[in-house]
């Protein structure tokens, strides 16, 4: 039997260039502290360096901080763009963190997203997958605990070795992120690590992932390496209330800034620019759900059987709507759609229905229990009379 269905969040974040940025990076704050209380199970937070709407540079540093504030949920990077970083310093800070989180945080990687902070360092985007590549190559060594020589015409390690155990064995979980390219899917088969499927939910994305799930697990056999769907999470949009209709007033509030960064900023549109209509596009596109618990539950249903399965339902943190419609989202979440994944209720239905199955055995039984004690006490008052 697999195990339930995990909950959480890919937080890049996405902030308005309106707002004020201090603010913004407390709320991403608070939103962790609110799903931690809330019972979900994990948070992957983004690095990204330009276009001024994804605001967190260091997810490592931000982890870091959140873990301190936090008791439960896990933490990832998601992700850190290898292209940006010397590996061997990279993988020194991640086993920094997890030490410091005791556990809790995970490494999610990938080759950048944004062209624009590709640029700005002098990367060529073509050669991004290639230097991924490279580089977890020689994460993978130096997390092995091995002293690795290695020549790039980006980095060199001569015979670098880390100075930490991992605390966790034999390291912290993994994750490659993948889109519509197989280069994460085929990076993460060869090294026997979790997938993260970020290219959307409509059902041509889906089958895109589901075929870098194949590639993934064909790599994994190919290098003698095993991959488990309980490590593959997929990304996709949701915004949840009472009612569709309230719903769809909430995402009002950010929903169109969100769609025109993403035009105007992004490498590729989500809302292409002639949509009158964003909320029908997304929807009735399976690309997002926007709506009530129970359309909620519909949507990640269909992304399982699409899938065929996976381990973690992640949710692309968007604030289309404002903050406390935005944490009553989750709440709703935790209260309703959670319990349908998890068979949470399954016992207290179980135990309910057969209380009212009997009800007429348990109700009489216990009614002649009471009238044997009001008979045997008016007896004792007949004999003291």
């Amino acid at each position: 039997m697999p195990a339930p269905l995990r909950f959480g969040i890919f937080l890049a974040p996405f902030h308005p260039v309106n707002e004020n940025p201090t603010a913004c990076l407390d709320r991403d704050m608070e939103l962790i502290e609110h799903l931690d209380r809330l019972g979900y199970h994990e948070v992957w937070v983004g690095e990204h360096h330009s276009g001024g709407f994804e605001i967190i540079a260091c997810p490592e540093m931000f982890i870091a901080a959140a873990a301190e504030r936090t008791r439960h949920i896990r933490l990832g990077t998601g992700v850190v763009s290898l292209p940006y970083h010397h590996p061997f310093a990279l993988a020194d800070r991640m086993v920094q963190l997890d030490h410091m989180t005791k556990g809790r945080a995970m490494f999610g990687v990938g080759p950048g997203a944004l062209a624009g902070d590709a640029f700005r360092m002098g990367i060529d985007p073509r050669e991004q997958r290639r230097m991924m590549n490279e580089a977890l190559d020689a994460l993978m060594a130096l997390l092995r605990g091995e002293r690795i020589s290695m020549k790039t015409d980006w980095f060199e390690l001569r015979e670098a070795q880390l100075q930490m155990p991992n605390f966790t064995w034999p390291h912290m979980e993994m994750a490659v992120a993948c889109a519509r390219s197989p280069a994460g899917g085929l990076a993460a088969g060869r090294h026997g690590l979790g997938m993260l499927s970020i290219g959307g939910t409509s059902p041509e994305a889906l089958e895109a992932h589901a075929n870098n799930w194949k590639l993934c697990e064909r790599a994994a056999a190919e290098n003698g390496k095993t991959v488990d769907r309980g490590n593959w999470r997929i990304v996709t949009l949701a915004h949840i209330a009472e009612t569709r209709e309230q719903a769809y007033r909430n995402v009002e509030f950010g929903l169109e800034l969100w769609a025109q960064y993403f035009r105007e900023i992004a490498t590729f549109p989500i809302v292409p620019p002639e949509i009158d209509d964003p909320i029908a596009y997304l929807t009735e596109n399976r690309m997002a759900v926007i709506g009530t618990p129970d359309d909620m539950i519909e949507h990640i249903e269909l992304l399982q059987e699409g899938s065929g399965g996976f381990g973690a339902f992640l949710e692309l943190a968007h604030n289309w709507a404002d903050f406390p419609a935005t944490k009553r989202h989750f709440e709703l979440v935790q209260r309703y759609v959670m319990p349908h994944f998890h068979g949470s209720n399954a016992l207290r239905r179980e135990s309910y229905d057969y209380s009212h199955e009997n009800r007429e055995l348990f109700v009489g039984t216990a009614a002649e229990a009471i009238a044997a004690e009001i008979a045997k006490e008016e007896a004792r008052k007949a004999a003291a009379e």
